[in-house]
């Protein structure tokens, strides 16, 4: 199983690496729309994208990622700073199946790796 994250923060990447490592998933780090389409195209089972770095460009990444055949059906969860619910919002219309603030994100990311596993 393959997790893309498409996640600048190191904090967050290393607890998404911790939870998926303890289900046996592995984890491909991206940091561009460029590279979480290519890294979509080898079927992952999970995208996860951090909605609150202005360099990642989430909801436009998620959008473009809506838009190639890699992308249609992935399972696509965004995670954003309770202060920023307007990001929450753009992620929402550009094709994000679920988006969780930060502290519910870290709560139910395990039980997110579950679900995506239990989808192979």
């Amino acid at each position: 199983m393959t997790i893309v994250a498409l996640v600048d923060d190191l904090m967050f990447l290393s607890r998404i690496r911790e939870a998926a490592a303890a289900l046996g998933a592995d984890v491909k780090a991206v940091r561009s729309r460029e590279t979480l389409l290519d890294a979509c195209r080898a079927a992952p089972q999970l995208v996860l994208a951090d909605l609150d770095s202005p360099r990642l460009g989430a909801a436009d990444a998620i959008r473009a990622l809506r838009a190639d055949p890699a992308g249609v059906d992935l399972m696509v969860v965004g995670f954003f700073s309770h202060v920023h619910a307007d990001r929450a919002e753009l992620a929402q219309a550009a094709g994000a199946s679920r988006v969780l603030p930060r502290s519910a994100f870290v709560r139910e990311l395990r039980a997110l790796v579950t679900a995506a596993l239990g989808s192979e």
